[in-house]
């Protein structure tokens, strides 16, 4: 993230913001699409956020924490989302979006067929979570950022990342225990 496109765009300068949009798209759309399930409401939620970013741009005060602040309005976005849907919620992460081998639910091999099985176990569990939890799931192990990234760029401390990592995996795991 570039300060001075940044404060540039806080400024009025449409370019400045248009590179911004650029620079952070494919993040906030993979986030949104985690978040939601279907691409088109990942690319409605995307869309509403950005324009959020842009009509709220001058009340951001520090603009190193821009990366936080756009991250909040993503969640806002989404959570409205899922509002305007009435409450209709379709996760749908394919095999290859679950954070890693290792980490997969039980219930998921290498076989086609068992992935998939996981991976509607998966799914149906994500989609229990609070927005916020799949939110820091998202940007920690979908898009593979680390502890203190994660950290900065939700504006948070590194503990903090931690306990609220630990909470969300914990509740993730107790969805999918509630399917065995």
């Amino acid at each position: 993230m570039n300060r001075e496109l940044v404060e540039a765009a806080r400024r009025g300068d449409r370019d400045a913001f248009d590179a911004l949009v650029r620079q952070e798209v494919a993040g906030v759309y993979r986030t949104t699409l985690a978040i939601l399930g279907n691409a088109a409401d990942a690319e409605e939620a995307t869309q509403d956020a950005f324009v959020s970013a842009w009509r709220n741009l001058r009340s951001l005060r520090d603009t190193s924490r821009f990366d936080a602040w756009l991250g909040r309005i993503v969640v806002n976005s989404s959570r409205m989302t899922l509002r305007r849907r009435r409450g209709v919620r379709e996760i749908s992460m394919n095999a290859d979006q679950l954070p890693s081998q290792a980490s997969r639910p039980v219930g998921t091999s290498d076989d086609p067929e068992a992935t998939a099985v996981g991976a509607d176990a998966f799914d149906r569990a994500f989609e229990r979570l609070p927005i916020e939890d799949r939110h820091l799931l998202t940007v920690t192990y979908a898009e593979d950022r680390s502890l203190d990234d994660v950290g900065r760029l939700l504006g948070i401390p590194i503990g903090t990342v931690k306990s609220r990592l630990s909470r969300a995996r914990a509740a993730l795991a107790r969805a999918l225990e509630g399917q065995a």
